[in-house]
């Protein structure tokens, strides 16, 4: 099996100044329509007017295909050339510039898109009428940071928890002639290789730590990492197809809806005995520096069992979900 070959130099071109071109083109081609005017006048005389017509005749045919070489070039914006199927090189600097006329744009991904568009003008699918944005933009690459939203997708983490997860991916063509001839569409490709380094990330960690694991990472609490990490493995797929990947993001996160439910209730049991332990901590702290007040104060000698009786009675009134009802004791404890 024949390996395929991959491009992996971009050709920048230096295209002539187009408006002195165009001047000339213009020029040539009113010269060439007032050669065969005047040969006409010259076939009544001689001979030479037959030349003259004829010499004129290609002239014209050789200005119309000078027009085709003509190249107009916007801001951020490049266009891949080949000549008779070998790459030529790109154009990316904004201007009109002229170049070899029998040299042929190319872009197979504006390709695609304006064969699915006739598809659905001619299904009736389409209701717009008319040609689409990116048929209309031609056969250029737009250079400009552009976005991948591919939605939400169901994954599972390391536990094996099925999520809902959607990510957004700012990017932008880096070397047009590797997006152009090293695959078929990189558009697709693109949003193929992030399906897949998003798989494979999610797969190395949880959706959350349950307990006190502060040092693991977790989708939900190292969101930066995961980001990192997904935009280094998008950046090392898409390597082949000349793009750059500027940042990744999660933009969608949650548990799938089969087991969301029971996921929420572990959270509210996590989330109340926290808050439990936090209350019965501070008590703690709260009767025992009563207990300290008491003693260096001499406000009253409490025995074993009196000291216990009031713990008993703080704790209750500080750990308890309703308001404590006083007891007036008027008699003895024992």
């Amino acid at each position: 099996m024949e390996e395929r070959t991959l491009i992996h130099d971009e050709i920048v071109l230096k295209g002539k100044p187009g408006i002195p071109m165009l001047l000339f083109i213009i020029l040539l081609l009113g010269s060439s329509v007032a050669g065969i005017v005047a040969g006409g006048f010259l076939l009544n005389i001689s001979w030479l007017g037959i030349v003259v017509i004829i010499l004129c005749t290609l002239l014209l045919v050789a200005s119309c295909i000078m027009f085709s070489g003509l190249k107009v070039i916007k801001p951020n914006e490049a266009l891949v050339l080949t000549l008779f199927g070998q790459y030529y090189g790109t154009l990316k600097q904004p201007g009109m510039f002229f170049v070899n006329p029998f040299v042929s744009a190319i872009n197979p991904t504006m390709e695609g898109k304006e064969a699915e568009a006739a598809i659905g003008e001619n299904s009736a699918s389409i209701s717009l009428g008319g040609k689409s944005k990116d048929s209309a933009s031609g056969k250029k690459l737009s250079m400009k940071a552009l976005t991948l939203n591919n939605g939400k997708q169901k994954i599972n983490d390391q536990l094996g928890n099925p999520i809902e997860i959607g990510v957004v991916v700012i990017w932008r063509v880096a070397n047009t002639a590797k997006a152009v001839f090293n695959v078929d569409n990189y558009m697709e490709y693109l949003s193929i290789q992030t399906d897949s380094a998003l798989r494979n990330i999610v797969r190395l960690y949880p959706y959350d730590i349950a307990g006190d694991g502060e040092d693991e990472c977790s989708l939900r609490g190292s969101s930066q990492k995961v980001a990192d990490e997904l935009k280094a493995e998008i950046q090392d797929k898409v390597e082949v197809a000349g793009l750059e990947i500027l940042e990744a993001r999660i933009t969608h996160l949650a548990y799938a809806p089969e087991i969301a439910a029971a996921m929420l209730q572990r959270q509210q049991a996590s989330a109340i005995i926290d808050a439990r332990k936090m209350i019965v901590d501070g008590a703690v702290g709260m009767v025992e520096m009563a207990l300290e007040r008491l003693n260096e104060n001499n406000i009253v000698e409490l025995d074993e069992e009196r000291k216990a009786a009031m713990v008993s009675n703080l704790l209750v009134v500080l750990c308890g979900n309703k308001d404590a009802q006083p007891i007036v004791n008027s008699g003895s404890i024992y």
